[in-house]
């Protein structure tokens, strides 16, 4: 497990003065960082169908980009390249441990881990990124400039890379080996490798008013719901037919309010909008269906028989999975799962917030569980779906 040393101030007053405010350094964040995966594996990643990667490289005064899956790395050149690959959480457990020290953040604004390998003089340009990030630097050095926070030209250096102007530097390091660059939304920045270097990216979702309201629309549709027509009985008579006076303004207006003033819908929305995952997940084909619940409560007894000599296996949830729940409505028996609601009997409440807030879930932490049917009912369902699993 990896831990976050911060050295300058506590989480409490990163969150104070630096979340989603300003730019800052964490020297030494990591101590003794070791690369969680290779640049072999990462590369493996990379001509996967379902991984989302591009090489990104400038030759010749051109920036260049491709899109993965690739077939071979042969033909590339000794500088000036990086390959990245996004949700890398999703395929790699060792990697996504780096996910956990930053939970001091809420899972719902996690978007994934990126991870970048790069050649001396590799980067992708100057941009301005739309999400907070932690970049932590793993093997090999980085140089990062970032600018501030302001009018910034942006124009497509690439038809794949939208790249900044020249900016002022507020921040000119250079990055070690288990040191962070926090960068807020909105403030341009670039990294150049020095030496053959490996960056991991924790980055975290925004969204925009029209992202939301769009999404809104998809789930009104796809649920049919929200079908109310505008009514209007006892209309006064109008003198002026091309006019949309105030009291008709009001009455269009209240179809929105109407919708988001009703909470259960809101809930059920905002649930299943926030915990659907943003790339495919990599769920075990051979393991779906294959549980029965004597299988699981057997697993589970099992691992908390004092003395038990067989494997102890932890409860383990799916990379890039995401579980929520309100915390005001645990009592009400739901939860999110992979955008879709998961009702459960209220009884196992506690358990249930559980596997939300946590990766991984140790026997110890089951052990009042492993007999409740209505738990093994539950899970069962969501390891049958390659939600969680046995590790």
């Amino acid at each position: 497990m990896y831990q976050l040393e911060l050295s300058d101030f506590t989480r409490d007053e990163f969150l104070r003065d630096y979340w989603q405010q300003k730019p800052v350094v964490i020297r030494g964040g990591f101590s003794d960082f070791q690369d969680p995966l290779s640049a072999d594996e990462l590369a493996g990643l990379a001509t996967m169908e379902q991984v989302e990667s591009r090489l990104v490289s400038f030759v010749n005064g051109q920036w260049q980009a491709e899109f993965g899956p690739f077939q071979s790395f042969e033909h590339l050149a000794e500088k000036n390249w990086s390959l990245v690959v996004q949700a890398v959480d999703h395929f790699c457990q060792p990697a996504a441990k780096l996910i956990e020290p930053f939970r001091f953040v809420p899972n719902w604004r996690l978007d994934d881990l990126m991870v970048c390998f790069a050649t001396p003089g590799g980067g992708v340009g100057p941009h301005i990124d739309l999400y907070d990030v932690f970049i932590c630097q793993g093997s090999g050095k980085r140089h990062w400039r970032v600018g501030d926070r302001g009018e910034h030209r942006e124009f497509a250096a690439h038809e794949a890379l939208l790249h900044v102007d020249p900016f002022e530097a507020i921040i000119d390091v250079e990055l070690h080996p288990g040191d962070i660059l926090y960068i807020p939304p909105g403030f341009p920045h670039e990294g150049i490798t020095l030496e053959t270097s490996m960056s991991f990216s924790v980055g975290f979702r925004t969204q925009s008013r029209m992202n939301l309201f769009s999404a809104l629309a998809d789930h009104l549709i796809d649920r049919d719901i929200a079908n109310e027509m505008i009514e209007d009985p006892g209309r006064p008579l109008s003198s002026a037919p091309g006019e949309i006076n105030n009291a008709d303004y009001q009455l269009i207006k209240q179809q929105f309010t109407q919708v988001l003033a009703d909470d259960a819908l809101m809930r059920a929305f905002i649930g299943s909008h926030l915990s659907q995952a943003k790339h495919e997940l990599d769920r075990c084909e051979e393991d779906i269906g294959g549980y029965t619940r004597g299988d699981v409560s057997q697993i589970l007894k099992q691992a908390t028989e004092p003395g038990a000599v067989q494997p102890v296996y932890n409860l383990q949830r799916l990379g890039g999975l995401r579980a929520f729940y309100f915390s005001d409505m645990l009592a009400s028996g739901v939860c999110y799962i992979n955008g879709e609601p998961h009702p459960f009997d209220v009884g196992i409440a506690p358990v249930i917030k559980l596997l939300c807030d946590q990766v991984t879930l140790s026997p110890q932490e089951l052990t009042s569980w492993c007999e409740n049917e209505h738990f093994i009912d539950f899970i069962t369902e969501q390891i049958n779906a390659g939600y969680w699993y046995f590790a």
